[in-house]
């Protein structure tokens, strides 16, 4: 559910969803790739609960 009430608020936060997500397969597809694994076989509910994970705790990785 969109939070924004304007059209203007409402395409900012749809753009920023989409620039989350792509950050996040980004991730996985270089992980993967470091792994040796293929990316069409990691799971994106998982990644975003690592990241969701490694977010609830700012201070423990540089910015």
């Amino acid at each position: 559910m969109l939070r924004s009430k304007s059209p203007d608020l409402v395409r900012q936060e749809i753009w920023g969803h989409l620039c989350c997500h792509y950050a996040i397969r980004s991730l996985m597809a270089e992980a993967a790739r470091h792994a040796g694994h293929d990316p069409d076989r990691v799971s994106f509910v998982a990644a975003l609960r690592i990241t969701r994970q490694t977010l609830a705790h700012p201070g423990d990785f540089p910015p």
